[in-house]
């Protein structure tokens, strides 16, 4: 089974609950190794990671906490997605039936209409964004509002609710802002990996992005987020680039943010703003030289990144093997390590 259209992830392979749950710590998740210069491909444990890096490779981690960015109503769930751009208090939300203790998308809802919120608060859909997405303004303050009345965003593949520290990451900066999912790459890097990680000499530099909601159908492209490359960042990647290192992306999130931060001669600068850019096979990267992900879905545009990456054949045969061997989909599943 190839990566495609057909392919699909057995229900026996999706992470339903936190390694921790199932009586392992976040780094004891399994670890797909795949080396674009042979194709080989290893099975490790992530704790593993500071042995299958050279001292002077450089991580860059994404530092976005994740926001309990779900409001239950009676009926319905608001999963509030990002600001809008230039718009005063105008965020993206994504409206969708609740059924049992998941939900679906809904495709009710009508420009002018609001919904009563919990606390006394309303949300107004002022217009439609896209075809799953509403253009809506919050009665008051919307961070602060979720967290204290939101919850994190799940989905049918996670049977209960977990609290939201089970979705931060140990880069995470709990300072006034965040994304609405999990930067779920970083989930399981804990302390004492990172240490290990610099005692071996791996240099480690920080960047944001704020994800939306991870919710788009199959060939539906990720949307707009707001980012940040910092200066010191910037500049020990191309440190790292100029002395030969291998720079290793932890997650999506931060291929996203560094090959929107390339400038038209292929240097890494300071950057921030909102990202439209799209990682496919046909653009390709020039910022990174491997990545450290999770297993996606097929058609999802995190699935074209892998592939741009480590080649469409060598994806097809990691991912064959994740399947023959049993490896977990999704946010509290296995990591998948492409090296160059």
């Amino acid at each position: 089974m190839t990566p495609g259209p057909d392919f699909t992830v057995p229900a026996a392979l999706e992470a339903r609950e936190p390694p921790e749950a199932r009586g392992r710590g976040r780094d004891g998740v399994r670890l797909l190794v795949c080396r674009r210069s042979t194709g080989a491909i290893g099975h490790h444990r992530f704790r593993e990671l500071p042995g299958l890096l050279a001292p002077g490779d450089l991580l860059v981690v994404n530092t976005s906490a994740t926001l309990p960015a779900a409001v239950r109503l009676h009926k319905l769930a608001v999963h509030f997605s990002t600001p809008l751009p230039g718009e005063d208090d105008v965020w993206l939300v994504e409206l969708r039936l609740r059924s049992g203790e998941a939900s679906v998308p809904y495709g009710g809802g009508c420009t002018g209409e609001w919904l009563p919120m919990p606390g006394g608060a309303t949300l107004t859909l002022i217009r439609r964004h896209t075809g799953r997405l509403w253009a809506a303004r919050l009665s008051t303050g919307v961070v602060p509002y979720l967290r204290r009345y939101g919850v994190p965003i799940r989905y049918g593949h996670v049977r209960r609710d977990w609290p939201v520290a089970a979705y931060q990451t140990v880069f995470a900066h709990d300072g006034d802002d965040g994304g609405a999912e999990m930067p779920s790459a970083a989930r399981p890097f804990t302390a004492e990996l990172v240490a290990a990680l610099v005692s071996r000499g791996v240099l480690l530099a920080p960047l944001t992005l704020h994800t939306g909601v991870a919710s788009p159908r199959a060939h539906e492209p990720p949307y707009a987020e707001r980012y940040e490359v910092p200066e010191a960042t910037a500049a020990v990647v191309e440190h790292v680039r100029a002395r030969g290192g291998r720079v290793i992306a932890v997650g999506t999130t931060v291929v996203r943010a560094l090959e929107t931060a390339v400038d038209a001669h292929g240097r890494v600068r300071p950057s921030r703003g909102w990202t439209e850019h799209v990682v496919t096979p046909e653009s390709g990267v020039r910022a990174v030289d491997g990545l450290l992900t999770g297993l996606h879905a097929p058609g999802s545009s995190h699935l074209e990144m892998v592939s741009a990456i480590a080649g469409p054949a060598l994806t097809a045969a990691a991912y064959r093997a994740a399947l023959d061997n049993g490896y977990l989909w999704h946010e509290f599943g296995d990591s998948n390590l492409i090296l160059p």
